[in-house]
């Protein structure tokens, strides 16, 4: 939904018809358009525009990549953004004050959302960038959020040493939440999967959250029959990662616990419906590990592990917190098959599942978007 402060209206688009990519580039063009004649009111509305996102995380997300073409075509100001929270986890809503689902009462409390988007504070969100490069010849179903390209985009100040195929297959994209490896994807690729082929079953956030929990029992966190033996089950296996910490140019592997079967990397303090598994960690804390308070706009990713099922549920009822590994604004995981002959990933909750190779490794390279979101805060 668009506001076009000019005339205090609002215009509403149904993106199944009208995608966000296409009002950046023919909506908005018209209006700036219409402001380089002398039409002050088109450029008063360019100027002060909002935008209300009316859905999910991944539909929030879907719109903050539309508008960020924006700022890599130079096109100032960017509209910022505020959120109807429709969702099963509306962790980006949660984050930013627009709460994590929606009164029943909807229309006063779509006007109460209006009036809060007219005057509400602005503030950031950084985007964060996802590089993969993965033998050729091996084939996934990405996301939608990741699109094949022909660069791949890695760093190459860290060298590789081990040998790499003739032909990789390269994929980018952005997340704003997380990107997570292991068994909380894996959940999330059954889910996603049931909702595809009997989408009468997820049919609101209370039986979606019912389906995640049946989900969590039986893909792997409380009975692993895929793998039996218990020093196989931990991503160190599969697994290597460097960083780059904050205000460094170079990188650093980091240890992978063998306990840990789940990592994620964290953007904001919302996770899986409203939970912070990275904790409120206290001053001294934070200053041994060399950490910094975690913030949305800060520049770093929250790098935290979750062991078995019954430390990740404790963690999800925020009874203790998550594994901490690290945090960093730069990271690359490196992926080499054996034992394992896939992996399951999301990014904002949109899971895949990775082949893994024996001979080649599959790479991911994440760094941070030189440009932030604009978000509006509902509180």
């Amino acid at each position: 939904m668009m506001m076009y402060e000019c005339y205090f209206n609002w215009q509403v688009f149904e993106l199944k018809d009208v995608k966000p990519h296409e009002f950046v580039q023919y909506g908005l063009a018209f209006l700036e358009k219409l402001a380089s004649t002398g039409d002050q009111c088109a450029d008063e509305t360019r100027k002060r525009m909002r935008v209300m996102v009316a859905g999910g995380d991944g539909t929030v997300g879907w719109v903050l990549g539309c508008l960020g073409e924006l700022n890599s075509q130079g096109r100032e100001p960017v509209p910022p953004v505020g959120i109807i929270p429709l969702g099963t986890g509306n962790d980006l809503s949660r984050s930013f004050g627009w709460g994590g689902s929606f009164p029943f009462a909807w229309k006063s409390a779509v006007k109460r959302s209006l009036d809060k988007a007219t005057s509400g504070r602005v503030g950031h969100l950084d985007s964060w960038d996802l590089s993969m490069s993965m033998p050729f010849g091996e084939t996934i179903e990405p996301p939608y959020s990741l699109k094949q390209t022909e660069d791949c985009c890695l760093d190459q100040s860290l060298e590789i040493n081990k040998e790499m195929p003739d032909k990789t297959r390269c994929f980018r994209g952005v997340f704003y939440n997380y990107f997570s490896i292991g068994m909380d994807a894996q959940v999330a690729y059954g889910f996603h999967h049931l909702r595809n082929e009997k989408p009468y079953l997820a049919n609101g956030p209370i039986a979606n959250k019912l389906i995640y929990s049946a989900f969590t029992c039986t893909q792997g966190w409380f009975f692993t029959p895929c793998i039996s033996q218990p020093s196989l089950r931990g991503l160190n296996n599969i697994l290597r990662i460097h960083i780059k910490k904050m205000d460094s140019s170079e990188w650093e592997q980091i240890h992978v616990p063998s306990s840990v079967r789940a990592i994620i990397a964290l953007n904001l303090q919302s996770y899986a419906s409203g939970r912070n598994p990275w904790g409120n960690l206290k001053q001294g804390y934070l200053e041994k590990r060399g950490f910094v308070e975690a913030h949305p706009d800060d520049g770093v990713l929250e790098i935290f592990g979750l062991k078995q099922g019954w430390h990740a549920s404790f963690v999800m009822v925020e009874l203790i917190s998550a594994k901490h590994i690290a945090q960093a604004e730069a990271i690359r995981f490196e992926f080499r098959g054996g034992e394992w002959k896939r992996a399951y990933m999301q990014m904002d909750g949109e899971p895949w599942k990775q082949p893994l190779n024996k001979d080649f490794s599959t790479f991911i390279e994440i760094k941070r978007v030189p440009f932030r979101s604009v978000m509006i805060h509902g509180d």
